[in-house]
C-alpha cells in the first residue's frame, strides 16, 4: 500500500524527500491521492507533521507537470499576515531545490501598491493571502477573469477561523470562488479540531461536508505536561489570575531550556509578568515581550530574535498561538488556567516541532481553583479530549458587507446570490427573509434610515439586477473592508520621540498628569494628550498602573468545567493535587458540601451584617456576569435587597440586606424570560456590540477618503443610530444581528439556559453560619460589580486562617 501511495510522488519529488532524509508521511500521500480523485480534504495533523507541505504538494505537482496558463492556480488563506509571509519563504525552498518553474507571492495589508500592480499584470500561480485581502480582490470587476482557472483553495488554521466573523467572510469568499471556478477543490488544515463534522462542512462546497475527504494523521508522541507551582512550599494564592507569585519558578524553568514561550491569557498579564521576571532576572537572561498592542516593529524584532536564537524566552498572548513554527522552542509555559483544552493543545504545539518526540509544557495555576482546572486540562490533553464551542451560524453583519462587495465586483441577481450564500456552512440555514432584509439594508438602510442619502448604496435595474450605486461607494467599501473591529485604542509615543504602542482609550481617559504605567516592559509617565496620541516620558519610581485592554477573557469551556466538577466530587482524584488544595477541599467536605457533577451547590451565610449567596456553577466568567445581573434583579424584585455581586469562571456570589430564601425559585428557568430582555436592552454591553455590528455591516465607516474617523466619533454615531433603530424599527436586521452576537458571545445566554435546564429540581442549598472554605476565594476577588458596600481582604484572610485552625482543632 505504501509503495503504491509513494508512486504518487513524481521522481523529482521523491528525490527531494530523500535528500532531506525524509520519507513522506501517509497523510501527505493521502493528500495527493485526494487530488487525483478531485476531492476536497480536511487534513488534521499535529504540529511538526508537515501539514502545510501536505496542503501544497498536490498544487506543486500539478504546476510542475501541466502546461497551465499564467493565472492563479492555488490560493492559500491564513488568519495571520505574518504566517502568509513565513509560508512564502518556507515554500520557496523546495520550489528552488527541485527546480520547479512555479511563481509564489503574497497579498496582505502589508503588500505595497507597486507589488499589487505587478500582481495584476503578472499574477503568481500560488497566492498567499488573508480573508480580508481575498474579499478585497473579489470586489474588483476583473475578479471573475483573474480567478477563472483557480483549482485549489487552502485554508490554514481552519479551527481558528470557522465560527468567527473572519471565518464567515472566508466562507462567503470561498462560495464566490466556487461560482467563478467550478473545478475548485478546497483544503482545510488544522492541528486541533474539536468538531470534525462541523469543520468538514465548513470546508465543503455545499455546506454539509459530504464532499470532503477527512485525512487524519497519526497523533505522534504524547506531550509531557506538568504543573509548575510557586517555589515557596505550601504557598498557593486563594484568588487572582495573574500568577505573579510563581515568577521565580517560571524563571528557573526558563533557565533550563534554549527557548521558551511563556503564554498568558491577557495583555495586561503579559506586561505584569514580564516586569516580574525582569525584577528577579539576576542572570540577565534575554526575555522578550509579544502582544497585539505593541508596535508592529517591536513584535517583528522579537520574532526575528526568536528565529535567530537570541532570546531565551518570550512572554506572549494569543499573538503567538498560531502558525509560525519556531523550530528552536523547547518548551511552553502556560501561566493562568488554559480555559480550553483545544487552545492549550495549540499552544503546546508551538514547542518541539517533531511528531516523534513529546512536546514539553508546564501549567502555572494562579490560584487554588485554577489548580483544579490545570489538573483537569492535563487529563483532557492526555485523553486528547478537545473542546470549544461548535461554529455558530454566520453573522448577518458580515453578510451585509459581503453583499456590498459582490455588487462592487459587478451586478448580481438576488436569487443567484442567495443560493450561492446558502452553499456555505455558516449560512446554510439562512432564511430568505433574513437575506432579503440584509439586501434591503445594504440598498437603502431599511425603513428607519432610507430617508438619508448616505445610506443608499445599491440600485436595481429593470431586469432585477443589483448594482453598486457609484464608484465612490465602491471605494468606501474597499477602505472599510474586514470584520476585525479594534477596541478603541490610542497611540502612545515619547514626547518628541518614537511611538511605543497603544493603550485602551478608556484606560487613557483615567490618567492624570504624573501617572505612571507600563507598556512594552517600559515604565512611562503620562505628560499629556494630543488628539489621539498619549504623550509620555520615561517614568519614575512611583507605583505604576497596568493598562487594561478591551475584550473579555476566554471563559472556561463546558467540557473542562465538567471535568473540574467531577474532580471536586471525587476524593479519589485528589491524590494529584498539592497538599494545600487537598486540605482545602477536605475542610469544605467537613464544613459544608462539595459540588457534584450535575447538581448546583448554593451556600448562604451571614457576614458583617449582610447575607451572602454563593453558587458553584462553573459556567465561565461571561455567563456568570450575565447571571449575576439577572440574579440581582430577581433578588431586588423578591425583596432581599441585593447590594452587589462578583463573578469568576467558577463561582458567582451575591450579597444582600436580607437572607435569600426559596433558592430554587431564584434560579428558575423563567429568569431568562422575565429579566433578560429588559436588562440586555438597557446595558452598555449591547451598545458596544451594536457598534461593532454597525461598523462591520458598513452602516458606520471606519475610514473615509481623505480622513479617518476617531473611535469616539464612531461610538457617538453608533449610540445615536442604536437609539433611532430601537425606537423606530426594533426588528431591524442590525438589531437582530446584535442580539445574536450577545447571545453567542458576551452574555453566554445559551450556556445559562442549558445550566438552568440541567439544575432544575437539583439545587443543593446549604445554609451556613459563616463563610465556607470553598467560598473564601470568591470573597477575596477584586473588580466587583458593586451596587454599594465593600469588603476587606485582611479580615477575609484572617477568617480563612481561623477556619483552618478550627478544623485542625476539631
Amino acid at each position: 500500500m505504501h509503495s503504491r501511495m509513494t508512486s504518487l510522488l513524481p521522481a523529482r519529488f521523491r528525490t527531494w524527500f530523500e535528500r532531506q532524509g525524509w520519507r513522506p508521511h501517509a497523510h501527505q500521500l493521502a493528500m495527493i491521492d485526494a487530488a487525483e480523485c478531485g476531492e476536497s480534504v480536511l487534513l488534521i495533523a499535529p504540529t511538526g507533521g508537515g501539514k502545510t507541505l501536505a496542503g501544497f504538494l498536490p498544487s506543486l505537482i500539478a504546476l510542475s507537470e501541466e502546461k497551465l496558463p499564467a493565472k492563479i492556480h492555488t490560493i492559500y488563506v491564513s488568519p495571520l499576515k505574518a504566517l502568509a509571509a513565513d509560508i512564502a519563504r518556507n515554500l520557496a525552498r523546495p520550489v528552488e531545490e527541485m527546480g520547479l518553474n512555479v511563481t509564489i507571492d503574497s497579498r496582505t495589508g502589508d503588500t505595497s501598491a507597486s507589488q499589487r500592480q505587478k500582481q495584476r499584470k503578472a499574477p503568481p500561480q500560488i497566492l498567499l493571502t488573508t480573508p480580508e485581502s481575498l474579499a478585497l480582490l473579489l470586489s474588483y470587476p476583473e475578479a471573475a477573469e483573474s480567478f477563472s482557472d483557480l483549482r485549489v483553495l487552502i485554508m490554514d488554521e481552519i479551527h481558528a477561523l470557522a465560527g468567527s466573523k473572519r471565518g464567515d467572510q472566508l466562507a462567503l469568499c470561498a462560495a464566490r470562488l466556487g461560482t467563478i471556478a467550478p473545478k475548485l477543490r478546497r483544503i482545510g488544515l488544522s492541528a486541533t479540531v474539536a468538531h470534525p463534522d462541523a469543520i468538514a462542512a465548513y470546508v465543503s462546497g455545499d455546506g454539509d461536508g459530504r464532499d470532503v475527504r477527512r485525512v487524519i494523521a497519526n497523533e505522534g508522541a504524547a506531550p509531557n505536561v506538568s504543573l509548575l507551582l510557586p517555589e515557596a512550599e505550601g504557598y498557593l494564592p486563594w484568588s487572582g489570575h495573574m500568577g505573579l507569585g510563581s515568577a521565580a519558578a517560571i524563571l528557573a524553568q526558563i533557565g533550563q531550556a534554549r527557548l521558551t514561550i511563556v503564554f498568558v491569557n491577557t495583555r495586561a498579564q503579559a506586561e505584569l509578568l514580564f516586569q516580574a521576571l525582569w525584577k528577579i532576572n539576576a542572570d540577565n537572561l534575554p526575555i522578550g515581550l509579544h502582544h497585539g498592542s505593541l508596535e508592529p516593529s517591536k513584535r517583528q524584532r522579537v520574532e526575528a530574535a526568536m528565529a535567530e536564537g537570541i532570546l531565551r524566552a518570550v512572554v506572549a498572548t494569543s499573538s503567538l498561538d498560531l502558525g509560525i513554527d519556531w523550530g528552536g522552542v523547547e518548551q511552553i509555559i502556560q501561566v493562568g488556567a488554559p480555559k480550553e483544552t483545544s487552545r492549550l493543545m495549540q499552544r503546546i504545539g508551538r514547542a518541539n516541532h517533531r511528531m516523534d518526540e513529546p512536546s514539553r509544557a508546564f501549567l502555572v495555576p494562579a490560584n487554588r481553583f485554577e489548580v483544579l482546572e490545570c489538573e483537569a486540562a492535563r487529563e483532557a490533553v492526555a485523553a486528547h479530549d478537545l473542546d470549544g464551542a461548535p461554529p455558530r451560524p454566520g453573522g448577518l453583519d458580515v453578510l451585509a458587507q459581503h453583499v456590498l462587495g459582490m455588487a462592487c465586483g459587478g451586478p448580481f441577481m438576488p436569487d443567484s446570490l442567495y443560493e450561492e450564500v446558502r452553499r456555505t456552512a455558516p449560512y446554510r440555514h439562512l432564511t430568505r427573509k433574513d437575506f432579503d432584509d440584509v439586501l434591503r439594508f445594504v440598498e437603502d438602510g431599511g425603513y428607519a434610515l432610507r430617508a438619508y442619502e448616505r445610506h443608499r448604496r445599491l440600485v436595481q435595474d429593470s431586469l432585477g439586477q443589483i448594482w453598486v450605486r457609484n464608484e465612490r461607494i465602491a471605494k468606501q467599501y474597499r477602505m472599510n473592508i474586514g470584520t476585525i473591529v479594534d477596541t478603541p485604542m490610542l497611540r502612545v509615543k515619547m514626547r518628541r520621540g518614537k511611538q511605543l504602542g497603544e493603550i485602551d482609550e478608556y484606560f487613557a481617559a483615567t490618567l492624570v498628569l504624573g501617572d505612571t504605567f507600563i507598556l512594552g516592559g517600559e515604565l512611562l509617565q503620562f505628560v499629556g494628550m494630543q488628539d489621539t496620541t498619549v504623550e509620555v516620558a520615561k517614568g519614575n519610581s512611583r507605583e505604576p498602573r497596568i493598562p487594561v485592554y478591551g475584550g473579555n477573557r476566554l471563559p472556561i469551556s463546558n467540557r473542562l468545567a465538567e471535568r473540574v466538577r467531577a474532580m471536586l466530587h471525587d476524593p479519589s482524584a485528589w491524590s494529584v493535587l498539592p497538599i494545600p488544595v487537598r486540605d482545602w477541599l477536605t475542610m469544605q467536605a467537613r464544613r459544608s458540601r462539595l459540588p457534584t457533577a450535575d447538581d448546583l451547590l448554593v451556600e448562604s451565610f451571614p457576614r458583617r451584617g449582610h447575607w451572602y449567596l454563593v453558587a458553584y456553577s462553573f459556567e465561565g466568567r461571561n455567563a456568570h456576569q450575565t447571571l449575576g445581573m439577572l440574579l440581582t434583579r430577581r433578588l431586588e424584585r423578591f425583596g432581599f435587597g441585593p447590594l452587589g455581586f462578583v463573578a469568576t469562571d467558577y463561582v458567582l456570589a451575591c450579597w444582600c440586606v436580607r437572607e435569600p430564601t426559596d433558592i430554587a425559585r431564584l434560579f428558575g428557568r423563567d429568569m431568562l424570560d422575565e429579566d433578560l430582555h429588559e436588562w440586555t436592552a438597557q446595558s452598555a454591553m449591547l451598545r458596544r456590540t451594536f457598534r461593532d455590528v454597525a461598523i462591520i455591516s458598513g452602516l458606520i465607516e471606519r475610514n473615509h477618503p481623505g480622513k479617518q474617523k476617531s473611535r469616539r466619533q464612531m461610538t457617538v454615531s453608533s449610540d445615536l443610530l442604536y437609539d433611532v433603530l430601537r425606537k423606530h424599527e426594533p426588528d431591524h436586521i442590525l438589531l437582530r444581528a446584535t442580539w445574536a452576537d450577545a447571545a453567542h458571545g458576551l452574555t453566554d445566554i445559551e450556556r445559562i439556559e442549558a445550566m438552568l435546564a440541567r439544575i432544575e429540581g437539583k439545587i443543593d442549598h446549604v445554609r451556613l453560619s459563616r463563610v465556607s472554605p470553598l467560598a473564601v476565594p470568591i470573597m477575596l476577588e477584586t473588580g466587583r460589580e458593586k451596587i454599594r458596600g465593600g469588603e476587606g481582604e485582611e479580615q477575609l484572610l484572617a477568617e480563612a486562617e481561623a477556619l483552618f485552625a478550627e478544623a485542625d482543632a476539631a
